[in-house]
C-alpha cells in the first residue's frame, strides 16, 4: 500500500511539474523577452525621432516666403 501511494504522489508531482511549472516558466521567459525587445525598439525610435527634423514644415515655409514659386490655378467644375 505504501508503494502505491508513493507512486501516485510521484505521478502527481510529475504531472504538476511538466504540465504547469515548466510551461509557465517558458511563457514568462518568452513574455519578458518580448517586453525587452519592444522596449529596445521604442528607445531606438525615440532616438531617431530626437534627431529627426520634419521636412514638411521647411517646405511649407519656403513657398510662402517666395512669390515666384506660387502657381495660380483655376477651379474646374
Amino acid at each position: 500500500m505504501k508503494y502505491v501511494l508513493f507512486a501516485l504522489l510521484a505521478y502527481v508531482v510529475y504531472q504538476f511539474i511538466f504540465r504547469l511549472v515548466i510551461p509557465v516558466y517558458l511563457a514568462s521567459k518568452k513574455i519578458k523577452k518580448g517586453f525587452r525587445d519592444m522596449q529596445d525598439r521604442m528607445q531606438q525610435n525615440a532616438g531617431q525621432q530626437q534627431g529627426f527634423t520634419p521636412q514638411s514644415t521647411e517646405q511649407k515655409s519656403s513657398p510662402s516666403s517666395s512669390k515666384k514659386d506660387y502657381i495660380d490655378f483655376e477651379e474646374i467644375r
